[in-house]
């Protein structure tokens, strides 16, 4: 008798540490009930509060509500409410739509309930709110690339002649700004020469000379000669060290000097005015 109450203890102690988790992460993140077919059971208020809806609204109600209207029908979707009632476990980064068409997103769990047989008889997803998080992440990647167009500038010098002072660290992010910067303005210009000054590059390295090579060969594909200026002797020494080979690469040792170059190469004439 006195095993048996233990037991009953036991197992009712049990049943209170499960709620008492349950309620813990019920206060800690958005929970939400769904059957296999996808309608709403329950909610609870984290989740109603981080889509904005009250629980009449949403209650009964499919899933896909919660779906962008482009992606409710897609194959994508389909599936993942088929390995949902196949009894699998998602987790993942999910964009979900809330009241008014608000973009929502959350870190999610989708868990499938099983029975006594083990079969799916209803979904428990818990989520986190991660909306700030990505809006941040956005907006520091804006930053990212407003700064890097800041400091790529394409210059019209003279007619049919750019110039790009490039600064700085040229890696592959800043590479690929360099080159949409340069085949933007050759097509808005008409130009025929690009001049890249790297007098001001940290460092030329083969990883550098590879990207500034890539730029002229497309530059090259648009009808336009590039001439690299700014070549200093320390830059001359590192790039004969490594082994670079520029091709047949225009390169000056100054800006003025590719300037004139330019001035050659579409037959312009300067004229010094006396006074």
């Amino acid at each position: 008798m006195s095993k048996e109450k233990l037991t009953a203890e036991e197992r009712e102690l049990l049943f209170v540490d499960y709620s008492g988790q349950v309620e813990a992460i019920g206060k800690s993140q958005a929970v939400i009930a769904f059957n296999m077919d996808g309608t709403i059971i329950s909610a609870n208020d984290k989740f109603l509060s981080a889509m904005g809806y009250r629980l009449e609204e949403i209650q009964g109600k499919h899933h896909s509500m919660f779906i962008a209207p482009e992606d409710r029908d897609s194959p994508d979707y389909k599936a993942f409410w088929v390995s949902l009632n196949n009894g699998e476990y998602n987790a993942a980064e999910f964009r979900r739509i809330g009241k008014n068409g608000r973009d929502v997103w959350i870190q999610a769990t989708y868990n499938p309930i099983l029975d006594l047989n083990g079969k799916p008889f209803k979904v428990v997803k818990y989520a986190t709110d991660i909306t700030q998080r990505i809006r941040d992440h956005k907006r520091i990647q804006e930053q990212s690339r407003t700064i890097r167009e800041i400091s790529t500038p394409a210059i019209k010098l003279w007619d049919r002649i750019i110039v790009l002072p490039v600064v700085g660290v040229v890696d592959s992010a800043r590479a690929h700004q360099m080159m949409n910067t340069i085949l933007t303005k050759i097509k808005e210009t008409s130009a025929r020469i690009i001049i890249m000054d790297i007098q001001g590059v940290a460092a030329v390295d083969t990883a550098v000379a590879n990207h500034l090579i890539k730029i002229t060969k497309a530059t090259k594909l648009m009808g336009c000669r590039c001439i690299i200026s700014g070549i200093s002797p320390a830059v001359a020494e590192t790039i004969v060290q490594l082994g670079i080979d520029l091709g047949d690469i225009a390169t000056n040792t100054t800006l003025e000097d590719a300037l004139s170059d330019s001035f050659e190469a579409l037959n312009y004439k300067v004229t010094q005015h006396m006074r």
